[in-house]
């Protein structure tokens, strides 16, 4: 599988989603602290959706003492937004911004015709 695909299958699931939510209010989070956000997932169930973040590269973990620190990487959906929604939002972008500047164009033309 790709990369794109593993960001896409990580991004795929509403609890994985809910935890990358949760890192970015509060990055640096224990296991423990995201599983108490989720009184209705195992603390297993968050640890494997951790893994598959991980294995995405959406999430960073680092060793703290005895606990395991996990961090937002935020880069890989930046890198999935340029090569997915820039691309298509461009042209409807560019035809809204000509739609403003005809009607401001418009707009300026009468304002002068109504000055005397």
């Amino acid at each position: 599988m790709d990369e794109e695909q593993v960001v896409f299958r990580a991004l795929a699931d509403p609890t994985r989603r809910a935890l990358l939510d949760a890192l970015f209010e509060t990055d640096g989070q224990s296991v423990g602290e995201l599983v108490a956000l989720f009184p209705d997932v195992t603390r297993f169930a968050v640890m494997k959706h951790l893994a598959l973040l991980e294995e995405a590269d959406l999430v960073s973990t680092e060793r703290v003492g005895r606990e395991k620190r996990h961090h937002l990487n935020p880069v890989p959906i930046a890198l999935l937004a340029d090569r997915w929604v820039s691309k298509y939002a461009q042209p409807f972008t560019r035809a809204v911004i000509d739609v403003r500047r005809a009607a401001e164009s418009t707009h300026r033309a009468s304002s002068d015709k109504e000055q005397p």
